[in-house]
């Protein structure tokens, strides 16, 4: 099967000897594009979580959590942000907006390093608003293809892998060449500039769907203010549900990220770079097979209702195996790994697929962006509320042992709301 396209004399010649490729070649290019351009963009927003900043504090709290609460207040600002931006972007300004966005995060992180500590949350807070808009711009160069589970998953485990090689790349600084945890995430951003420009050329190359990509999974279109609320309003139950899971996994998922260091401090793991990446490859192997493999499924109502039995199994699997290390029966490598795989399979579909066969199944013109960010804004705003939780209300319960209670709610919730939702959509597709 090759891509073909009636405007290829319009495209560059690397897109149009693209489209004359098998679907696998054409793959292949698509997922390394979007791959490096996201796992890049991680250098820029996450090295600093890889350090401690011992014995620090910042307006009466520990000063890491400062940086994590003012990072995730912009990024939350920047999916809010995003919602428009990102839904009624052109695609010919996209790539000079994704630079243009890390620069500026990559200039605050300089601020970080150079500036008075008091300055710190200033300078996280401007790294974390441009960097939100990211993801939706790189996969609007993917949406509403046949393939687009396989290309979402390779996408996706961008986010699973570069976090923990980021980290690993940071620790590794601090550690083996001296370089002090103020100037790591500057160093580590620069260090994967030449990267970020080549996948940036890359990503550009990608030719849009083609005629039969549309035929299939429907043509996505930039949304302005109008459709959007239209659009909502259609589906406010439903998404609603949605926005509530998303918003319980994107807490846990940014708790068990952002706090890896003192969780795995906390199951006997010091000074130990390498773990992070050694439990995030295989989780990224098999949420990259298990999304993947949808692609493989033509109808899309089916695809769609699948895809919430993945997320129910992946939260429901984070309760199980808390139970499970609870009870000693698995080794805390393993508790990690699973609790992880589980929040990611619940995570992953909301990213890429989850939207974008919903839109499919009921033919809506629209692009799956704009339902991204609608999620991603509140998901990210829970994430915030959840830090200021554990800061005010338990501070005195190490983010280990809260990382381990919240595995437990977190579950029981998440399964919850993922049956109905399954419910509600699957009643109203008897309607279209």
């Amino acid at each position: 099967m090759t891509n073909t396209s009636s405007n290829s004399s319009n495209l560059h010649p690397v897109s149009r000897w693209l489209q004359k490729q098998n679907t696998w070649v054409f793959s292949l290019f698509a997922i390394s594009a979007s791959f490096l351009t996201y796992a890049c963009m991680y250098a820029f927003r996450k090295p600093y979580s890889a350090a401690a900043f011992d014995g620090l504090e910042l307006f009466g709290l520990e000063f890491k959590t400062v940086l994590i609460i003012s990072q995730v207040l912009g990024y939350t600002c920047s999916k809010f942000l995003g919602i428009k931006v990102v839904s009624e972007m052109l695609p010919h300004r996209r790539i000079a907006a994704i630079f243009g966005l890390i620069v500026i995060s990559e200039i605050a992180l300089f601020g970080l390093w150079k500036a008075p500590i008091s300055w710190a949350w200033f300078f996280l807070f401007t790294n974390g608003l441009p960097l939100g808009i990211v993801w939706g711009l790189v996969f609007s160069f993917l949406e509403g293809r046949r393939n687009t589970e396989l290309l979402g998953a390779g996408l996706s485990i961008s986010f699973i892998v570069s976090s923990g090689v980021v980290k690993s790349v940071g620790k590794f600084m601090i550690l083996n060449l001296g370089i002090s945890e103020f100037a790591m995430p500057f160093y580590t951003g620069v260090l994967f500039i030449p990267l970020l420009l080549f996948s940036l050329w890359m990503l550009h190359k990608i030719p849009p769907p083609t005629k039969e990509d549309i035929e299939e999974r429907t043509e996505r279109i930039p949304m302005n203010r109008a459709q959007r609320k239209a659009f909502f309003i259609q589906f406010w139950p439903g998404l609603i549900v949605l926005t509530i899971i998303y918003m319980a996994l994107t807490a846990y998922r940014d708790l068990r990220d952002n706090y890896a260091l003192e969780i795995f401090e906390g199951l006997g793991y010091v000074d130990d770079a390498a773990v992070f990446t050694q439990t995030e490859v295989p989780i990224a192997i098999i949420v990259l097979i298990v999304i993947a493999s949808l692609m493989f499924i033509r109808n899309n109502a089916k695809a769609l209702m699948i895809n919430h039995y993945i997320i129910g199994f992946g939260i429901g699997l984070i309760g199980i195996a808390t139970v499970a290390f609870s009870l000693q029966w698995i080794s805390p490598y393993f508790w990690m790994v699973f609790v992880g795989l589980g929040s990611y399979l619940g995570y992953v579909p909301f990213n890429c697929i989850l939207f974008d066969r919903f839109i499919a199944t009921y033919k809506q013109a629209a692009n799956a962006g704009f339902l991204i960010y609608v999620a991603d804004s509140f998901g990210y705003l829970s994430s915030i509320s959840l830090l200021l939780f554990k800061n005010f209300l338990q501070p005195n319960i190490s983010w280990y042992q809260f990382f381990v209670e919240f595995s437990l709610i977190m579950s029981a919730i998440g399964v919850v709301f993922t049956i109905i939702s399954g419910i509600y959509f699957s009643r109203i597709l008897k309607t279209y």
